[in-house]
């Protein structure tokens, strides 16, 4: 496995090591999202491509992807670490990262599972919580 690094925009710089990323639309992604360059980022994905937020139907097309982004996710930063990549028999790559959320209020362990179309677009993203029903009950009282 290989390394791949990126720095985000903003505030101090700072690079990411994510084990196992070697296809470009992926950091690419993740570089955009904590840039707050949600446009870039919906347009990663293919025109019927799916975003599915945690506790939220799915976000169907850049540009409610890009809109739903701007509203939700202004101050959440993404701290991917590692990542498993394979390929699909339709020749689509499903690559699930694992690695951290941080929002101005908590901190929580994240799954983002990617299926990338053959153009390399993402076709479907699924943002997983790891955290007890407790825990994220908790974190939501918080808020």
């Amino acid at each position: 496995m290989t390394a791949a690094e990126f720095v985000t925009s903003g505030e101090p710089q700072t690079e990411f090591q994510i084990e196992g990323i070697l296809e470009p639309s992926i950091v690419r992604y993740f570089q955009t999202l904590n840039a707050g360059e949600f446009q870039a980022t919906a347009a990663l994905f293919a025109q019927d491509g799916v975003m599915h937020p945690p506790m939220e139907s799915g976000i169907v097309g850049p540009d409610a992807i890009a809109a739903y982004l701007k509203q939700e996710a202004q101050n959440i930063k993404a701290y991917p670490r590692q990542a498993v990549a394979e390929t699909t028999e339709n020749d689509h790559m499903q690559i699930q990262v694992s690695g951290k959320a941080q929002t101005s209020w908590c901190s929580v362990n994240v799954i983002w599972l990617f299926t990338l179309n053959q153009q390399q677009q993402i076709q479907y993203t699924k943002v997983k919580l790891l955290a007890s029903p407790q825990e994220l009950f908790a974190l939501h009282s918080q808020k």
